[in-house]
Order: C-alpha cells, then sequence, then structure tokens
C-alpha cells in the first residue's frame, strides 16, 4: 500500500532543504484545460484525412517531428531538377506537400490549445501563480522546468495578479532579452549560456513561443504582440521560422535534438547540477514518469539531491499509478549508496495549481 501525503504535508516536509524545485508534465496543463490537453503529441492530434500520403513521409524519415518533414520536402523539390529532370510535377507536388504540412501544423496548434491568454480566466491564473510562489517566490530560490511545449505556465508568470486582494512575487527569469540590434522588435531573444545562467524557468521540451530563426532563438511576447497563438505561429512558419519544440519520439531521439540545441541543452543542464545538489530537492507534478522521457529522469536517478516528491492522480492502486511507483523505485535503485534518494507520493488533486489557496 502507497503511503500517500496531502501537497501541504509534502510542501511541509520540504522545508528541511534549503531549496525546492518543481518538474512539470502534461498533467499541469490537463488540470488546466482537460478537454483540449489530453494528447500525447502534435502528430498524434494532426489530421491527416485530405493528405494521408505525408504519414509515409514520417515514416520514411523515421521522425514526427514537423520541421524535419517540412524541410525534406521543400529540399526534395529542389533536387527534383537534378534527379527527376522534366518531371517538373514531382517538384510541384513537393511543395504543395510542404505547405499543406504546415496547414496541418498550424491546425494541430491552434486546435489544442488556447487561443489567447483571456480564455483562461483570471482566478485560475492568480490561483497557479500562488502555487508557483512555493518554487519561485523570494522565499525559495528554486527553479521550474517544464516537459510541457503549451504556453500555459508562460502565461501564468506573465500574468498581472489580483488587483483586490494580492500581489505574488516570481522569478520570471528564463534566459531572454531584448535583440540588441532590435530591441523594439515583437520578440526577445536568448542571450545565450553566460546570459541565461540565472534563469529560473525551463522549458525542457520547447514551447510554442519559441522559434528558431537559424541565427538566434526568439520568443515571442504576448505582451507585446496580444496576436492570437494561430496568427503568430502562421507568420513565423511562413517566415521559414520553426517552433521549438521536443514532443515527439523516444528518450534517445529527445535527447539527440536537446543536444544539438544550445538552449534545449542549457536548460538540461541546469537540471543536472540541480540534481547533484545534496541540500535540495524536487516536486514531479502531472507526469507518468514514462520511459519516453527517461533522458530527463535519469539525471534525478543519478544525482545527489535526497528527496524526491512524486504525484499520483486518484487511487494509488490504479495500475497507472502503480507503473508509476516502480518507476520512482527505480529511479532510488539508481543511486549510489553514498546519496541515497528518498521518494515521497503526494495527491495531485491536493496540490491543483488551478485553485491554489
Amino acid at each position: 500500500m502507497v503511503a500517500l501525503l496531502s501537497f501541504a504535508e509534502a510542501i511541509a516536509d520540504s522545508e528541511q532543504f534549503s531549496k525546492r524545485h518543481l518538474l512539470l508534465g502534461n498533467g499541469f496543463s490537463i488540470a488546466c484545460r482537460p478537454d483540449i490537453f489530453h494528447y500525447g503529441s502534435l502528430f498524434s492530434a494532426a489530421d491527416f484525412t485530405n493528405h494521408p500520403e505525408l504519414v509515409k513521409v514520417f515514416d520514411v524519415l523515421k521522425t514526427q517531428d514537423f520541421e524535419v518533414a517540412i524541410k525534406h520536402l521543400e529540399a526534395g523539390s529542389l533536387l527534383t531538377s537534378i534527379y527527376a529532370r522534366g518531371h517538373v510535377d514531382v517538384a510541384a507536388k513537393m511543395q504543395a506537400d510542404a505547405t499543406a504540412l504546415k496547414e496541418i501544423l498550424l491546425t494541430a496548434i491552434a486546435g489544442n490549445h488556447p487561443d489567447v491568454p483571456s480564455e483562461i480566466p483570471n482566478e485560475k491564473f492568480w490561483a497557479c501563480r500562488r502555487f508557483l510562489n512555493l518554487f519561485l517566490g523570494p522565499s525559495n530560490d528554486g527553479q521550474v522546468y517544464t516537459l510541457n511545449y503549451d504556453l500555459l505556465l508562460y502565461w501564468t508568470l506573465m500574468h498581472e495578479d489580483n488587483p483586490l486582494s494580492e500581489v505574488v512575487v516570481l522569478a520570471t527569469n528564463d534566459g531572454f532579452g531584448n535583440d540588441e540590434d532590435d530591441p523594439m522588435a515583437d520578440y526577445v531573444v536568448w542571450q545565450g549560456e553566460v546570459g541565461a545562467h540565472n534563469a529560473r524557468v525551463h522549458f525542457l521540451h520547447g514551447a510554442l513561443h519559441l522559434f528558431d530563426a537559424g541565427t538566434e532563438l526568439q520568443k515571442y511576447t504576448w505582451i507585446r504582440t496580444n496576436d492570437r497563438l494561430i496568427d503568430q505561429a502562421r507568420r513565423a512558419i511562413n517566415d521559414n521560422k520553426y517552433p521549438l519544440f521536443v514532443t515527439e519520439g523516444s528518450s534517445s531521439q529527445k535527447k539527440a535534438k536537446i543536444r544539438h540545441n544550445a538552449y534545449l541543452y542549457q536548460g538540461f543542464k541546469q537540471l543536472t547540477a540541480n540534481a547533484s545538489q545534496g541540500k535540495h530537492c524536487f516536486f514531479i507534478l502531472g507526469h507518468s514518469l514514462a520511459d519516453n522521457d527517461d533522458h530527463i529522469l535519469r539525471r534525478l536517478g543519478t544525482g545527489r539531491f535526497r528527496k524526491l516528491y512524486v504525484s499520483l492522480f486518484g487511487d494509488p492502486e490504479l495500475p497507472g499509478n502503480q507503473q508509476i511507483v516502480a518507476k520512482a523505485n527505480k529511479l532510488v535503485a539508481m543511486r549510489n549508496d553514498r546519496f541515497p534518494l528518498d521518494v515521497s507520493f503526494y495527491n495531485a488533486a491536493t496540490a491543483n495549481p488551478w485553485a491554489f489557496a
């Protein structure tokens, strides 16, 4: 029988540590909008009904990454004049499919995400800010890591506090700042490893407001644009800037993409560094500890921090929760005897960040 703490009990127990850090999974977003966030990836949410042949492109390339598929189609269309000389229709078809794939990606993004922050009630944002205060507030110099690529965390950090009752001070540094060449741009840019050293918020798998512009990583800011998500994404993709997110594939495939992107790898190193601190502790909320995120979980299992608090939703004896318990115990077994890891489980319903009092 699994002993289940309340979230308040877990927080009280964590007071013995100098810092508490938070790792968010999809349950964080589901708790806010269960109607649209119950899906595993954009690929699984995409509708290929009118273009079934495009699924074969992903199969051949052994990827579920939209950017990879689009760029291969566009590059391939340019090469047909060499390898399929005289078949102009092939190049046109590949270009048309690349365009169609962009629209499928945009539709998947827009159909599975609130369009603007105002679609989320203010009360939910204020509650979530109170929740995040336990990790990003003045009394705790912790960090928040999210495996989600949606904008709910970002919107919460940017949201104004309740003017009638409270002000919640949160550290919001994510390593981005003004573009020195265009400080009034609609976006800010990642400041690099040195500039990101003091970042407190990390999108470990990227996010829908982060766009790879080739020479820099840009973060489109709601405050500066007030654009709907779909309009922002369409404009960026039409400029050959793609949202930076890692939601598809196995743990090894995700790790490979992380290692080849400076921003993602910096967040990964920050998590690793904090996991190596013996006086810190970690909370996991809304994550199933699935194998496809082993590249992250192993850093917790092989770290030196002493206490891990893991959320369970519903009856602890449910098969899904038993799998989480078993995986958490595997993390414990990874530890060197000199740095043992203790795991406690808490009731996710008592930690509901979107109704946190």
